[in-house]
């Protein structure tokens, strides 16, 4: 359980690096064009790169779960990815988090439990 719990914890984590370098990266764009300048911005944003590169490296990382643990047990633990996610948002955007939010997560991680044990 502890190597299905790290395979998970790493995929969670990479998927949520990945959308918050994309989220960085579009930031950095600026307004849409259809002018080579503005596509020329998007593939030498190193943001952007790394966003690719963490999406298939979360990608193949759950292509392994998928291959050597149950769906039904792999898949909710997944829900680990709201937390890391609001992390992301609270530490690298700034964003301001409601106790709602959080109270929402911990319901859903209970779940979690739950549903792994």
């Amino acid at each position: 359980m502890f190597k299905l719990m790290s395979l998970i914890l790493l995929q969670s984590t990479l998927l949520v690096a990945a959308q918050t370098f994309l989220k960085i990266s579009v930031q950095l764009f600026g307004a849409f064009s259809w002018k080579w300048e503005y596509f020329k911005t998007i593939f030498t944003t190193w943001e952007f790169a790394a966003a690719g590169i963490c999406a298939l490296s979360a990608m193949l990382t759950w292509m392994y779960v998928l291959k050597h643990y149950a769906f039904g047990l792999a898949y909710p633990l997944l829900s680990v990815s709201y937390i890391i996610g609001l992390l992301s948002a609270y530490f690298f955007f700034n964003e301001t988090i409601p106790l709602t939010r959080w109270i929402g997560v911990i319901i859903i991680m209970v779940g979690v439990y739950f549903v792994a044990k």
